[in-house]
């Protein structure tokens, strides 16, 4: 009867988080904030600098400034805009959605200081003297024209300078309106262009009275709409140079959010049919917890109103990938339990106990490395470390907790009890539980001898790392305009692209591209990089040249050097500081020695990754930090726990280690223990980052090939040149200083 009620729960509490997930998952969904790669937009860094030299950038200041810019934004009726301040003198602005992105641009980029000169440039009225808000789209009464009329503060002060422009002579009597006069701007220069930088010029031939202002030119009604928008909203009390654009064409994010959802798809079915085979019964309940998992972290990231990136996704996805560890350790546990002749219910008590120190140890590690690429990082990458942070909160309680509670209904089923092939353990693999002889590690049903080869080892890697020195000395990596600075444009168009072809029409654009390449299945991408920062004319020029030819909006970004600089120092302090947390907490958690081989593997990983990079000339960007940080953060996962695999074996020893030849012995069990956890995880999260890598949009495939790469370099030093380094140098010094682990306190999970 208890069995019947157990398993009765179970469905209960399967059926409730289904409706939950299937009712509630649409809604949330919806309700999540795409960012610009993802529904086209443009993001922003301004620099902000006094209006003149006396002025101090304040905090007030800096808050007016960004209310005055979020009313320019409202005024376009952009819903999805985030605008913060960045240190003491920066502002971000995202605008997500936008359609009209030059003219965004330019809104909040001008500064809306309006100024009547006369035609020697002197100030005779300035914006303090219009009354707020008055400004609106009108018609000429004569001509029927738009126009933008206004009303100033004092008629009378109107009035006395209208008439003293009246007594001048024709030429000499006009009213110039100027938006944004700087310093050596002159009314004489401008009146010999075509398209002057003042507004307009009339003529006045009598005095005006009422205050009433009529400004004309050659405006259409939306033109002079958003001139009436932008004195209304008031001029900026500083200065905003820009530092850092990026802009991503509403196809772009159409195309990569469609392409990124299908291969999320694809990769995590993957992953729950290799679960399903590979751990049968355990497997189909690690694919109900991982199906709440991608749920909760979907709605905790919702309810902190986050902006969901690419990187963000492909966050969720690795997390996927990520929170199977959780499973996989568990599970290898109780299969070892099993084989040892126990119970299913002892294997269970005793499998959950013994992998929750390893899964909190390498939690903890890749939360480490994700609070620094929070720290550190851009809008995006920081998109990503959320993401990451709360994938990995979210993994540890349903992988702890979920799997737990949802695999105790069933231990004590008679059925599961004589059929052990339900938890992928064949009798044959059953030892009798009188048996007290030590049972040899296999993998594959095979005994390994791993560390007999350690020299094998060392000899590889030394030529790896040889080739990785001179690829870089000779090569170099091939930085992205993210670090360089410079200006990168996307083409993707629905017809076929020629390069010949564009870098014509860049001549007579006046502009010379460093480089063009053009990619895609149907060559209908192209990617341009341009050497130098384009100007906004530049910038404004070559998408209105791509919409005609080409009908679709380019992606565009411009780097300043100072930011390229700043991301290059940013990224080695996030390496350089995540590096050292991680020495610090693995020292604590097991030994000064164990530290330092964790953090000499995880710099051979990037290395590689590095190297790869450098031979094959991929672009080096932004999004390759944030794959170094989450590679690290992976790869110390499985080092820690073939080392907490390590210590617990020496801890079964009721002597400390004092003998080479016995610790050799020691790391070759553990080792093979671990291998199928190892690979099976890696090959998990390789499914995911491949489905990214071959499925995915254009924009993350250098992401995608750092994953990969760094999973396949994180494999192989994690099981076969990370023990051995640590057995080369501890092993040197165990008659001096024995090795023993008995006295540190076990850590056990949470029983449920």
């Amino acid at each position: 009867m208890k069995n019947k009620g157990r398993i009765t729960s179970f469905f209960l509490i399967v059926i409730i988080m289904g409706l939950i997930i299937g009712l509630f998952t649409p809604n949330i969904a919806k309700g999540i904030n795409l960012g610009l790669d993802l529904q086209g937009g443009f993001e922003v860094l301004y620099k902000v600098e006094p209006i003149d030299k006396k002025q101090e950038v304040t905090r007030d200041l800096m808050e007016s400034t960004v209310q005055l810019l979020n009313d320019r934004v409202n005024k376009l009726g952009i819903s999805e805009s985030v605008i913060d301040i960045e240190g003491n003198d920066r502002i971000r602005v995202q605008l997500a959605g936008v359609k009209n992105q030059e003219q965004a641009r330019e809104m909040l980029a001008t500064s809306a200081r309006l100024t009547f000169r006369d035609v020697n440039d002197t100030v005779l009225l300035d914006g303090s003297d219009v009354k707020a808000g008055s400004a609106k789209q009108d018609f000429h009464p004569t001509t029927n024209a738009p126009i933008v009329t206004l009303s100033l503060k004092d008629p009378d002060k109107f009035a006395q300078v209208t008439a003293d422009l009246a007594q001048k002579s024709v030429g000499e009597n006009l009213l110039v309106i100027w938006m944004d006069y700087e310093e050596g701007d002159s009314y004489k220069a401008e009146a010999l262009k075509e398209d002057p930088k003042y507004v307009s010029a009339p003529g006045v031939s009598d005095p005006i009275p009422g205050g009433n202002v009529m400004i004309t030119g050659n405006f259409t009604v939306e033109s002079a709409k958003y001139l009436a928008d932008i004195i209304n909203s008031g001029s900026l009390p500083v200065n905003m140079d820009e530092m850092f654009s990026t802009s991503v064409g509403a196809q772009f994010g159409e195309q990569a959010l469609n392409q990124t959802i299908f291969a999320g798809v694809i990769g995590i079915a993957i992953i729950y049919l290799f679960m399903l085979v590979v751990y049968r019964f355990p497997g189909f309940i690690s694919i109900i917890n991982l199906s709440v998992y991608i749920f909760l972290v979907l709605l905790v990231f919702d309810l902190l109103n986050g902006v969901l990136t690419l990187p963000g996704i492909a966050a969720l996805i690795l997390g996927v990938g990520m929170a199977v560890d959780a499973n996989v350790i568990t599970f290898e546990r109780i299969k070892e339990e099993l084989r040892e002749g126990k119970s299913l219910q002892s294997a269970f008590k005793a499998g959950t106990a013994n992998s929750f120190r390893a899964i909190l140890d390498s939690n903890i590690t890749t939360i480490l490395a994700a609070a620094v690429l929070f720290i550190f990082g851009t809008s995006s990458v920081k998109g990503f470390a959320t993401m990451l942070i709360i994938s990995i909160l979210v993994s540890f309680l349903t992988a702890v907790f979920g799997t737990r509670l949802l695999l105790q209904f069933w231990i004590k089923v008679k059925f599961f009890k004589k059929h052990p092939g339900w938890f992928a353990v064949k009798k044959s693999e059953i030892r009798d539980l009188r048996d007290k002889s030590e049972a040899p590690a296999k993998f594959l049903n095979r005994e390994w001898n791993v560390v007999s080869h350690r020299k094998l080892f060392f000899m590889l890697t030394s030529i790896l790392l040889i080739i990785g020195a001179i690829a870089l000395i000779f090569f170099r990596l091939n930085p992205g305009v993210d670090f360089t600075a410079g200006t990168r444009v996307q083409i993707l168009a629905e017809e076929s692209l020629n390069q010949e072809h564009i870098e014509s029409d860049l001549d007579e654009l006046g502009l010379q591209a460093k480089s063009v390449v053009v990619s895609g299945d149907d060559n209908e991408i192209a990617a341009i990089r341009f050497q130098e920062v384009l100007t906004d004319k530049e910038v404004s020029d070559i998408k209105a040249f791509v919409h005609d030819k080409y009908g679709v909006d380019p992606s565009i970004s411009v780097v300043s050097p100072i930011v390229g600089q700043e991301l290059v120092k940013n990224a080695i302090y996030a390496l350089a500081i995540a590096s050292i947390g991680m020495i610090i907490y693995v020292a604590f958690r097991f030994e000064f020695y164990f530290a330092v081989i964790a953090i000499l593997t995880l710099l051979h990983d990037v290395f590689i990754m590095l190297t790869v990079f450098s031979i094959f000339r991929i672009e080096f960007d932004v999004t390759i930090v944030a794959a170094i940080l989450t590679i690290i953060g992976y790869s110390i996962n499985a080092v820690i726990v073939t080392f907490d695999r390590i210590r617990e074996n020496i801890q079964r020893r009721k002597k400390p280690i004092r003998a080479f030849d016995e610790l050799a012995s020691i790391i070759n069990t553990s080792i093979v223990q671990t291998m199928t956890r190892t690979l099976n995880t890696t090959i998990t999260t390789l499914v995911a980052v491949l489905a990214f890598l071959f499925l995915g949009a254009e924009s993350i495939r250098g992401f995608g090939i750092a994953l990969t790469v760094g999973l396949l370099a994180g494999l192989y030093s994690s099981l076969f040149l990370a023990t051995q380094l640590w057995l080369v140098w501890r092993g040197k010094s165990l008659k001096e200083k024995p090795l023993d682990f008995r006295k540190k306190k076990r850590v056990e999970g949470p029983q449920v």
